[in-house]
């Protein structure tokens, strides 16, 4: 991949992530998307695995740079809401690490679930937006929101099943603040974008020697670069996005989304796109 080619495919997939890592339309499932679409070859496995951390870094960027003072609120007295949201990580660490034991990602990948697992975050929108314009009364946020919130979050692990999606509407059928689940929903995605971006780094440590066997040493390094600052641009835009959406409980485009793009990816499959 030559250095211009590399700029426009990491601009675009870049931005990609950054949009639905925030956005309740799973950021895993469009990057592995694009990915085919797009015909990104960066030349090794160890150099795909370098792009996915910067985006990593890229997006988590974007989300301490919104919610900078909240993290340092979790610190403060009393400690209740850091205890939460290390509560709420702990089932996502378990899962992600199965997950990349028995290479989850993969199978399903080639065994198509991509669609179904889209289709289900769309019902789920829904439901969830039903939910939440019949509500009445809500309560502040406490375990009983934090702790589905962060069981489903381990699903969400699976590339198809947006996080953000999953973790706010388990958060707002559980009788939560719409405004403070989503502010927990991304607190709760710094930990696992940190834990991704472990994994990664150090994928990326054993096996350094294939970066610069391809010989696209250059191609990668702006490619990257390009590719980082996108996700960290298109996160802070998704996370306003989806502050005001959370506000006023509208998921159903989203959903309408999802679902378009569901038969869209059956309809790739059928004809061996992807």
């Amino acid at each position: 991949m030559g250095i211009w080619e590399a700029i426009w495919k990491c601009l675009i997939l870049g931005t990609v992530q950054g949009l639905t890592e925030f956005l309740p339309v799973s950021s895993s499932g469009h990057l592995e998307l694009f990915r085919t679409l797009l015909k990104a070859d960066f030349g090794s496995e160890a150099a795909e695995t370098f792009f996915d951390v910067m985006m990593h870094i890229g997006t988590l960027v974007a989300v301490v740079a919104l919610f900078r003072k909240d993290i340092a609120a979790l610190f403060h007295r009393p400690l209740k809401p850091l205890c939460m949201l290390v509560v709420a990580t702990i089932p996502a660490g378990v899962f992600g690490i199965l997950a990349k034991v028995f290479d989850w990602d993969a199978k399903l990948m080639a065994g198509g679930y991509l669609a179904v697992f889209f289709a289900a975050t769309a019902l789920l929108l829904l439901v969830t937006e039903l939910v939440a314009k019949r509500q009445k009364t809500t309560r502040p946020l406490g375990w009983r929101n934090t702790v589905p919130m962060g069981l489903i979050q381990a699903i969400a692990v699976l590339p198809g099943i947006s996080r953000s999606g999953s973790t706010i509407a388990m958060g707002v059928m559980t009788g939560g603040k719409r405004e403070e689940v989503a502010r927990f929903s991304f607190l709760m995605s710094i930990p696992v974008i940190l834990g991704a971006l472990l994994v990664s780094a150090a994928d990326v440590a054993v096996h350094h020697s294939e970066l610069t066997a391809s010989g696209n040493t250059a191609a990668l390094a702006i490619g990257v670069c390009v590719g980082c600052a996108a996700a960290a641009v298109s996160g802070l835009f998704a996370i306003k996005v989806m502050l005001k959406a959370i506000g006023a409980a509208n998921y159903k485009w989203f959903a309408v989304y999802l679902a378009i793009l569901s038969l869209v990816y059956m309809w790739l499959q059928i004809i061996g796109v992807v």
